[in-house]
Order: structure tokens, then sequence, then C-alpha cells
């Protein structure tokens, strides 16, 4: 069953390909696995984040409009405030959310979708589209390293569900 804040919402239908950023990684397990260590509260803070940051999680509540409001910790203690607002979740496909900094209308929060493709070998394709405001913005996240920081994290997402699964 899908989930969606609002009625017919379906973001892909106004996506401009020069806002956004697309990254892909196969994970070696079962896509209702990976989708949970995405979508459940307890795992998702254990591995979310570039290598070498940590995540203090101010409130988490996984669900068609609750957020998760948490801090990432970098490895030199630089704080960053985070905010994601969920809008769909259609286990195990896809999830949509608006991710920006922790403060109401933030101009910066871009879109999200994270969809869960199941191979017939048992591995999941992981694809993560981030769709932001502007393409000066998308283009700044990107010099940033929003490219290495996403493969890093999708690293330590496959890291986590490989010890999930028992591989």
């Amino acid at each position: 069953m899908t989930e969606t804040v609002e009625p017919g919402h379906d973001a892909l239908n106004t996506w401009a390909l020069d806002r956004e950023i697309v990254l892909s990684r196969v994970v070696a397990a079962p896509r209702a696995l990976v989708f949970k260590a995405w979508s459940d509260p307890r795992h998702i803070p254990q591995w979310f984040g570039p290598a070498g940051f940590t995540v203090e999680t101010q409130e988490i509540d996984i669900r068609v409009g609750g957020r998760w409001r948490f801090v990432f910790v970098a490895p030199d203690g630089t704080r960053y405030t985070n905010r994601m607002v969920f809008l769909t979740i259609d286990a195990p496909r896809h999830l949509e959310f608006d991710h920006g900094s922790d403060k109401d209308d933030d101009p910066g929060k871009f879109r999200v979708i994270v969809t869960f493709d199941e191979q017939k070998d048992g591995k999941t394709v992981v694809t993560l589209r981030q769709l932001h405001p502007t393409k000066q913005q998308r283009d700044a996240t990107i010099g940033f390293g929003a490219v290495e920081f996403g493969y890093q994290t999708l690293e330590k997402l496959a890291q986590h569900v490989a010890a999930l699964n028992g591989t």
C-alpha cells in the first residue's frame, strides 16, 4: 500500500534534470531488508551519513507526514542540523521525503526519492534521486562533496544490511 501526504502527488512529473543528483548502488540483500534499513527508526541512525560522521537523533517518526530531525557530527566535530519530512512510503518499493536543515521553511531543502528494485539474484538496486531547488544549489552541493558523501552513505547502508543479513 502506498501512503502519500497529498493525493496524486508525483514529484517526477515536474522533475528538472539540471537540478538533480542521482546515485545508485547494488546491495547484496533482499529488497524488504534493504527497505527496512531505510525505514525503521532502529536502523537508519546506525548507518546513515558519510564515512566518519555520526548521527544524533533529536526526533524520529518515519511515517507519511512524520519527520526525522538529527545532527550529523563530522569527524572534526562540526555539527550539521538536518530534517527529513516523509511524503510517500510505498513499502518496499520507494520512499519520498524533503531533506534540509532543521529549520522551518528552509530555502535549501531538496526532494529525495529512493527506489528499491529487487533483482532475481536476491540483490537490491538502491537508487537515490535528489531534486534541488535551483541548478546553482545542485552545483554547489556537488562541489561540497554530495556525490562522494552519498556513495559513502550507500556503502555504509550495504555494510549495515550485510550485518543484518548475516553475510
